[in-house]
């Protein structure tokens, strides 16, 4: 309920459409995962003791608060502040890393080699682009290889390390034909209209993000886990799923509900609503099945229903295209500041240089830390009104429904080791989701039936 519905709903729309950046650095991997899941499941430090322990069964929240053993609450404060460092020195180490190729002429020096191959700008581009993205790949690498041993020993992650290579490669593989893509329109486009390439590129841009969120369920998902319908293991749920969406008033049918392997690659929990249109779908993770009751699984549903139900994927469209307009701009005038400042050090000789495409990569850094509270604020809101939606829809249809979703939240965060206590400033940068505790205080508390209130959403 956390993770994938950020990556795919908010994440995809801006990072992808922006995924000159987004495809080749690893603070904004970094970033996902600690904003989508307010306690950031893959960096972390070694504990003194062995991570071989079974896992703690999740503990009854008391007067709605959300509790843990002192054991699990000091590996949660742990886990996440480990995880907080980790995406700042990402952003640190990519800014650095650019500056770096950059200033050692490195970037000019491949585009000279992509210059040397052909005449041709589209062969230049199959040359230089995969080389400054491997070069900051390859910087980006120990890091995320550190990640992933840490996530095996919190037991976060069962992926083995062929698997992890190998979703690794073809991750590269994705992102570098995003960036590739992203390339030759911004050639092309630059070449054109020197002075209005912003705005181009970003109607442009448009039909590409929705062409990428609306394929991603068939195409790109499958490549990195197995997808099946739910219906073929789990009809009880699907039944009580439909029974909610009747409640609803907004019937979702039972082929667009879907079952995720997640228990190949980790132990953690999770639902999420994707796609567009036609590949418009629920998912929901087999490990959610696995440790969560019955209950409180369909009041996780809920929550992803309200995503559905309420629009927010092309809210989030609107707002990242929002998002978008003003960085193009924005970009631009850094682009032609930054290359006037510099650009002789660097041996650029103008933003049409491929050389630039190194410029761009650093100012999109930068930019998307800067504007990482803005998205986070906004799909905070969202996702604090998919809580009210599952609260509501849930409401008659769950015996004692306030209570099983805070029993939910409480397991959401015992397995994942949420931040029982994140400070103003991590929340406000960082969390694309509202903290964990403060939503079981809301979900056990949530009542308007009781005061004669008329609901939000479903009457």
């Amino acid at each position: 309920m956390e993770r994938c519905v950020s990556f795919h709903r908010f994440g995809v729309l801006v990072c992808l459409s922006l995924s000159l950046s987004t495809a080749m650095s690893g603070s904004t991997r970094a970033a996902a995962m600690v904003s989508a899941q307010p306690f950031a499941a893959q960096t972390l430090p070694v504990p003194s003791e062995t991570q071989s322990a079974p896992r703690v069964p999740p503990q009854q929240p008391k007067s709605g608060e959300y509790v843990l053993s002192h054991e699990r609450y000091e590996k949660a404060v742990t886990y996440s502040r480990a995880a907080y460092t980790m995406y700042f020195v990402s952003v640190g180490l990519n800014v650095l890393a650019l500056v770096i190729l950059l200033q050692l002429g490195v970037a000019a020096r491949f585009r000279d080699w992509a210059e040397s191959v052909s005449d041709k700008r589209w062969i230049q581009a199959l040359v230089f682009v995969p080389l400054l993205l491997l070069a900051v790949d390859v910087i980006a690498l120990p890091l995320r290889l550190y990640g992933h041993v840490l996530s095996l020993r919190y037991e976060m992650s069962v992926q083995n390390w062929g698997s992890w290579l190998l979703d690794w490669a073809k991750e590269q593989l994705l992102m570098a034909g995003f960036a590739l893509i992203f390339a030759l329109i911004l050639s092309a486009i630059m070449r054109r209209s020197p002075w209005r390439w912003w705005l181009h590129l970003w109607f442009a841009a448009l039909p590409v993000v929705i062409l990428i969120v609306f394929i991603s369920p068939w195409f790109i998902d499958p490549l990195f886990n197995k997808f099946e319908p739910l219906q073929a293991e789990h009809p009880d749920l699907v039944a009580s799923i439909e029974k909610l969406t009747r409640h609803a008033g907004v019937p979702i049918p039972a082929d667009r509900m879907f079952l995720m392997r997640a228990s190949e690659k980790t132990n953690e929990v999770d639902a999420y609503v994707t796609g567009l249109g036609a590949s418009k779908r629920v998912v929901v993770w087999d490990t959610t099945i696995q440790k969560a009751t019955a209950n409180e699984t369909l009041f996780i549903v809920g929550h992803e229903l309200g995503h559905y139900v309420l629009g927010h994927i092309w809210k989030g469209f609107l707002f990242a295209a929002a998002l978008m307009l003003i960085g193009f701009y924005a970009l631009f005038r850094a682009l032609h500041w930054t290359l006037g400042r510099w650009g002789g050090d660097w041996r650029i000789y103008g933003s049409e240089d491929w050389a630039s495409f190194a410029v761009l990569l650093l100012l999109l850094e930068i930019g998307m830390f800067l504007v990482a509270p803005v998205a986070n604020g906004f799909s905070r809101m969202q996702e604090h009104a998919a809580d009210v939606y599952g609260l509501e829809v849930t409401h008659g249809i769950i015996p004692d429904s306030s209570e099983v979703a805070a029993q939910s939240f409480q397991v959401l965060g015992e397995v994942d080791l949420a931040d029982p206590n994140p400070s103003e400033f991590i929340t406000f940068w960082l969390y694309s989701h509202p903290p964990l505790a403060d939503r079981l205080v809301f979900a056990h508390s949530y009542d308007p039936w009781s005061k004669g209130e008329s609901p939000k959403y479903v009457k």
